[in-house]
């Protein structure tokens, strides 16, 4: 007598194939928009006062916006004042980021540029609804 699947098995080998790989989950989880909203927020924060403090925009608003253009380019160059090039790019996977010209993660990036401007901030500090 063969045994039986469980329910659980069954669901398993029915989606299989619809399991999603590492970026395809950061892409879900996240993806640029979102990462260049925590970009935008970090910065506006980061650069109170400075002529090239960006706004604060909300990932649901960058993936929308026909003004996208100019909200990458306002967080770029407050990146650029803080020590960091990077490639925000929309709909990938992730945004890319640089200091002295070695890739860096995200939060590296943000830990150089409180380091440049010379402070430290927390999370809490610049995420809030």
């Amino acid at each position: 007598m063969a045994k039986e699947m469980s329910k659980t098995e069954k669901m398993r080998k029915l989606f299989a194939s619809k399991t999603l790989d590492v970026e395809e989950m950061d892409a879900v989880a996240g993806g640029t928009e979102y990462q260049t909203a925590d970009d935008s927020r970090f910065l506006n924060v980061l650069l109170r006062g400075h002529p090239k403090q960006c706004d604060r925009y909300g990932g649901v608003r960058l993936s929308t916006s026909y003004d996208y253009g100019k909200m990458k380019e306002s967080i770029k160059a407050a990146w650029n004042v803080c020590g960091v090039k990077c490639n925000l790019n929309r709909g990938a996977v992730r945004n890319y980021y640089y200091v002295d010209g070695k890739e860096v993660t995200q939060e590296q990036a943000m830990q150089h540029a409180m380091n440049v401007m010379g402070k430290q901030l927390k999370h809490s500090d610049w995420y809030w609804d």
